[in-house]
């Protein structure tokens, strides 16, 4: 019989020296060459089925115990940020403007751990289990759809992942019934106008007037078209235009996200901003030119197999609480496994403000609370475990 936190402390220190050693050698999406190499280094001798470049850079990795068993998959991301490390750390990242700012280290350090603790009582297992190490979760279109595509997949019966979050205190795990994140879209506009001289604006078609109308009517899509009882984010990030401040120019170039749950609600989103696309330039006489692109859809859990996972955890060396919270409007492109086989995705604490690991996710001065990640790789130890 496994004693999974006697495995888990055995393997701390490695596991800590996993994680460090990411951090300082981040690679940002799709150029994840020499992160792939070192995971594969560290797997490689584990009695593994390996599979390298699925869909890209990424890793998937097969225990097969016995082929009349179900399988389960257990995923983790590896991919770094373009964002500068700011923190006073030995294992400050060591690649200019590139950094783990997202707990993505955190994340491979524990299936590496749980790869090891597993295939060291791989008699004892009741599934097969696959490792699945996915590239470029940070970047669109991500790493998850292209692996799926490249068979990432098959042969698999159930999916389970965790994410480090600085917003929960270590030692609890979160989770959230349904739809967990919503779908990440993002639109681009280009407004064409006629420019002109400031001090003549009556000879030209200002695109910029048309554009400020337009931000100002795509912000009442969310409160005049979408059910009060659901959930959408319409946000404008991004506004080009002009040279000088006595020209009028030409065009005008911004960019947003859209982010909803349901589809019946994106479908309503788009309709009306293509609605208000067609009014502006009728009101200023501009061309108005609307791209829309979908991202990661939204992450729906199977509630069943978040039950099982959750109730594998109530009684956990490392977890002190189990909590559900409601849904963030975030993306993350676990999603698209989610919509091919049950699963389920939760949230692992690393906060810890004693030592400023309480930094939002995607700052540069983000860190964690390294024994946190007891509790995740012990969440995907018993959830194989005790898998029924």
């Amino acid at each position: 019989m496994i004693d999974t936190a006697t495995e888990i402390e055995k393997r701390y220190e490695e596991m800590v020296g996993l994680r460090r050693h990411m951090h300082m050698h981040p690679e940002v999406s799709f150029h994840e060459e020499n992160t792939k190499q070192y995971i594969y280094e560290q797997i490689k001798d584990l009695g593994l089925d390996i599979r390298k470049d699925v869909g890209g850079n990424g890793i998937i990795a097969r225990l097969q115990i016995n082929d009349s068993y179900k399988t389960v998959a257990l995923r983790a991301d590896f991919d770094a940020l373009p964002i500068q490390d700011e923190k006073d750390v030995p294992y400050k990242s060591k690649k200019e403007g590139v950094m783990h700012a997202c707990g993505h280290d955190a994340h491979t350090a524990m299936l590496i751990t749980a790869a090891r603790i597993l295939s060291a009582y791989k008699d004892e297992l009741p599934v097969n289990v696959v490792f699945i190490h996915q590239h470029a979760e940070e970047s669109l279109p991500g790493g998850a759809r292209a692996m799926i595509e490249n068979g990432a997949l098959e042969n698999i019966d159930y999916i389970f992942g965790t994410h480090v979050s600085s917003n929960y205190p270590v030692g609890t795990l979160s989770y959230t019934y349904d739809y967990a994140y919503a779908s990440v879209d993002s639109f681009a506009i280009t407004l064409q106008g006629q420019g002109g001289h400031g001090a003549e604006p009556h000879e030209a078609n200002d695109p910029v007037v048309a554009a400020a109308s337009l931000i100002q009517q795509l912000q009442s899509i969310v409160s005049r078209t979408v059910d009060p009882l659901k959930s959408a984010v319409v946000t404008v990030g991004k506004f080009n235009s002009g040279s000088a401040f006595n020209i009028i120019p030409g065009t005008v170039e911004i960019e947003g996200t859209v982010r909803t749950f349901e589809r019946e609600v994106k479908e309503k989103v788009k309709k009306r901003m293509e609605g208000i696309a067609r009014g502006i330039e009728s009101s200023y006489d501009v061309k108005c030119d609307l791209a829309y692109t979908e991202g990661y859809p939204a992450l729906l859990n199977d509630n069943t197999q978040l039950n099982h996972l959750v109730d594998v955890m109530q009684e956990a060396e490392y977890v002190s609480r189990c909590e559900e919270n409601p849904p963030v409007m975030g993306g993350e492109d676990f999603s698209y496994f989610l919509q091919n086989i049950p699963g389920a995705y939760v949230y692992t604490g690393v906060q810890n403000s004693s030592i400023d690991a309480d930094y939002p996710h995607h700052h540069p001065m983000f860190d964690i609370d390294e024994t946190g990640m007891k509790a995740g790789v012990e969440t995907l130890i018993n959830t194989v475990l005790q898998f029924k």
